[in-house]
């Protein structure tokens, strides 16, 4: 794991070095492993001890004329920290060699270090952000049709829906339910629609109709249109139905069976 650059004035107290290159070390903490001296041993009681126990592998970054190291990167486990190891040889040892100054070397390291970081907790608070939009439009969902929580909402696309005139709302798509909502200058628009009631699901394309999903169930058809991401909302919205069929042909079989010995008891 990658961690932001912090000095190390002593690189080589109470570790052992298992590979070096000019510019990077891969260590391990004594005590930890197979190692048998009286330091290994002295050190592994003093971290079995004290509850700051580091992770047992790093790396440290140094230049030949410098004495200062620099603490770059940490893992609990050999092949996370080889997995590192890997990466910076593969990837920034040879950009190292093109500095005429060390300075300009440890600047780059911990600039690149630092980089990787940043892009990795941007990518955790957009991850975190995600969820917490699609929180919010569970919580609506259910507000709006009013569905126990024990209906999951599985995703939601901003599309529009035409009933005598295109509806801009949100269509959201539950284990056994397409929902469709929309509020416009005070016209409240909903719709429900069982999986199980659907007869025909298909990609339409009509002068009047363009570029829309159609669903056909016995009540009549409903078009769909304006999708940022029509394919996936149809793939989804096909893999629903045939789970939707799916249970209705097993608890038709339940049925069957219940019937069955219902019948043989009397």
């Amino acid at each position: 794991m990658w961690v932001k650059p912090q000095e190390v004035l002593i690189a080589n107290a109470l570790w052992e070095t298992e590979q070096s290159t000019e510019y990077f070390l891969l260590q391990h903490r004594k005590g930890h492993g197979n190692s048998k001296g009286i330091s290994s041993l002295l050190v592994g009681t003093m971290d079995s001890i004290f509850d700051t126990k580091p992770p047992p592998f790093r790396i440290l970054h140094q230049t030949p004329h410098s004495e200062v190291y620099y603490l770059i990167a940490c893992s609990l486990y050999k092949q996370d920290i080889v997995n590192d190891w890997d990466w910076l040889n593969e990837n920034i040892m040879g950009t190292l060699k093109s500095f005429d100054k060390e300075d300009d070397v440890t600047d780059f390291v911990t600039c690149k270090i630092e980089s990787i970081i940043a892009a990795k907790q941007d990518q955790v608070e957009i991850e975190d952000e995600d969820t917490k939009d699609f929180k919010t439009t569970s919580e609506k969902f259910h507000r709006l049709f009013h569905f126990p929580l024990e209906e999951k909402l599985v995703n939601y696309y901003s599309c529009s829906y035409w009933k005598k005139f295109p509806r801009q709302g949100w269509m959201y798509l539950s284990l056994n339910y397409l929902c469709f909502h929309s509020y416009i200058l005070g016209n409240d628009t909903k719709l429900c629609i069982r999986w199980s009631e659907i007869k025909n699901l298909e990609k339409s394309n009509s002068l009047i109709f363009p570029d829309s999903i159609k669903i056909t169930t016995r009540e009549g058809e409903y078009y769909f249109n304006m999708f940022l991401k029509k394919s996936e909302t149809f793939a989804l919205m096909d893999q629903l139905i045939d789970l939707a069929m799916k249970r209705l042909i097993d608890e038709s079989k339940k049925f069957n069976e219940d019937k069955d010995l219902l019948y043989k008891l009397r």
